[in-house]
């Protein structure tokens, strides 16, 4: 296991859902209700949870290739109901995470998101959660492309004047790590979301953790 000290990076770069908030078995439950509630077949729980990390649009499309646009407004209309009815509370939070962010801060060392929820939901979970003042920075998959596609990653680079060996991608799906890899950043796979050492083992990350104590190691706090 590889540390990446202060002098390394000067930016750690989260992903939302499965890393720092427990709220993979509701994103899969919403998906889950949504699309059966208009009709199209239920699909087994681990492929709702496979696509957690993708961009709405994206996600949709991996579960039901035929979609079309005006299906796919139709289900994210229906997921956004189910979803919003419970928002992301302090309880949610994996323990450990709010103090990692806040010895990051207080490091010195740039914070921010990366994430496939849309604008409207990580801004409702940021809120709800108290985590907002965590961060300098946050992407999302409605307002630039999709994971993998590694353009939200290049545009906080760009917020923090950074290159991409100075910061290091923290996420749990194999979309965080093939992003992080496609530009030549750091990457830290977590055991506690959607994707196993096995599949994120793929892409190479600086390291793969299974408790916060060991990423706080990793990131030498």
């Amino acid at each position: 296991m590889t540390n990446l000290q202060d002098r390394d990076i000067k930016a750690v770069i989260f992903d939302w859902d499965g890393t720092i908030v427990d709220s993979i078995e509701h994103i899969a439950s919403s998906l889950h209700q949504a699309a059966t509630e208009l009709g199209f077949p239920a699909l087994e729980q681990s492929a709702y949870r496979n696509i957690i990390g993708l961009g709405m649009v994206d996600a949709l499309k991996t579960l039901y290739p035929a979609l079309d646009m005006g299906e796919i407004d139709a289900i994210r209309e229906a997921y956004g109901r189910y979803f919003f009815s419970k928002e992301a509370t302090p309880q949610q939070i994996f323990t450990g995470m709010t103090e990692v962010l806040t010895d990051l801060r207080s490091a010195g060392r740039g914070r921010a998101v990366a994430t496939g929820k849309s604008r409207r939901g990580l801004d409702s979970a940021l809120r709800t959660s108290g985590l907002q003042p965590h961060f300098d920075v946050t992407r999302c998959a409605d307002e630039t492309r999709s994971k993998p596609d590694p353009a939200m990653l290049e545009e906080i680079l760009r917020f923090y004047d950074l290159a991409p060996h100075q910061a290091v991608m923290i996420g749990d799906t194999t979309y965080d790590m093939e992003m992080a890899q496609r530009i030549g950043m750091p990457a830290i796979g977590v055991r506690w979301g959607v994707h196993d050492d096995e599949a994120l083992s793929r892409f190479e990350p600086r390291a793969i953790v299974g408790s916060v104590a060991e990423l706080r190691r990793v990131l030498g706090l």
